[in-house]
């Protein structure tokens, strides 16, 4: 199993859209800081087929030092979870290698006056 950095993304989608790499990687920057602003401010994340990051709080507990047994208190803190939605688990189950895509949204333009055209 490997390690995929951000820049092996910005690679890869450099390469498959013909963009800019100074482009491709603001806009990777620009998601991660926005995603990063939303968890802070406490608002969970959803993309539907990947999968929900949210901040959960974790109680103080005690905890053990393994080699001393010593009892050690650990303080309350907060943690992002993800949790994979459907589409994503049952790629890995399967052991898929494509690409999750999104859907296209299909539009209906309807016209404003009868018997005009719609491009």
């Amino acid at each position: 199993m490997a390690t995929i950095k951000k820049k092996d993304l910005v690679d890869r989608i450099v390469a498959s859209r013909k963009l800019k790499r100074t482009q491709v990687r603001d806009v990777v920057q620009d998601f991660l800081d926005e995603m990063v602003k939303e968890l802070v401010s406490g608002n969970r994340i959803e993309f539907r087929g990947f999968g929900v990051f949210e901040v959960r709080s974790r109680a103080p507990r005690t905890a053990q030092n393994p080699r001393t047994g010593q009892r050690v208190p650990v303080p309350a803190r907060n943690g992002v979870r993800f949790k994979a939605g459907r589409e994503l688990r049952e790629r890995i189950e399967s052991g898929a290698q494509a690409a999750v895509t999104i859907p296209e949204i299909k539009v209906k333009v309807r016209a404003k006056r009868p018997g005009a055209v719609v491009a």
